[in-house]
């Protein structure tokens, strides 16, 4: 049973299509990059993975069961959702908001603070010596992080991200994606949006490209970033490191 499955998804706002019969399945181990130029759909498709959205049309399985038959604290203890923007933080310490991650288990207060899976997500994103900061004192990368171990500390099978690597320099950007490996390989399923592609060829098992609302292609990234779809899709000419593809010039 596949830990997250769509088939023929879709959302209108009014005249416009922002997801067309969207499809996308993920499986336990495994990390899914989505990709495509800004206002692809990506992140309402998202929204709709996470169960924050309803589609207009389609169907979307969490753990094999309806995602709109399930309670919306049940889908928080089985999918763990980090939005592209929290926001500013509230002045808590950073331990504390963490620590939210165990509400859907119903452990709060104090009980929260201590649980071990607190502890690891701390640790885990490097946020160990921060932990007694207000939140509210963070930068934007360290916001990121928090965001991530909040998720962590809900210990869901499946987490669902959306651009978490957009704020951070390139080794908090490495370690994130190291992390999401290192989930997947305890047998978690994350989708990730992302913009790098050079991480993206590089820690995702698939690559799902969309492009104007539609998923135009999916696989293995060899397959799906060739030169004529990155001239189409992102304008643009590559260079090529092993399998990495490299944004290099404007097309003409």
């Amino acid at each position: 049973m596949s830990l997250l499955h769509a088939c023929g998804v879709s959302l209108r706002r009014g005249e416009r299509a922002v997801v067309s019969a969207a499809a996308l399945t993920l499986e336990r181990g495994r990390v899914v990059g989505l990709i495509g130029p800004n206002g692809a759909g990506k992140s309402t498709f998202m929204r709709m993975l996470a169960g924050l959205q309803a589609p207009d049309c389609g169907k979307i399985q969490l753990l094999g069961r309806d995602m709109g038959q399930i309670p919306p604290a049940m889908r928080a203890r089985q999918l763990a959702f980090i939005p592209q923007d929290g926001g500013m933080p509230p002045p808590m310490p950073v331990r504390n908001l963490v620590a939210l991650g165990r509400l859907p288990h119903g452990q709060a207060n104090m009980h929260a603070i201590g649980y071990p899976a607190v502890q690891r997500a701390l640790e885990a994103t490097g946020l160990l010596d921060l932990s007694a900061r207000p939140a509210c004192h963070l930068s934007g990368g360290e916001r990121a992080r928090m965001n991530l171990a909040r998720a962590l500390a809900t210990d869901t099978p499946v987490v669902v991200a959306d651009e978490p690597i957009a704020a951070l320099d390139p080794a908090h950007a490495l370690s994130m994606m190291q992390l999401f490996r290192e989930q997947a390989a305890q047998g978690k399923g994350i989708v990730v949006v992302l913009h790098d592609l050079v991480l993206a060829t590089r820690f995702c098992d698939e690559l799902v490209l969309m492009d104007d609302g539609s998923i135009i292609r999916h696989g293995p990234a060899t397959q799906v970033l060739d030169d004529d779809i990155m001239h189409a899709v992102y304008g643009v000419t590559v260079r090529r490191i092993g399998d990495a593809v490299i944004p290099w010039e404007l097309c003409r």
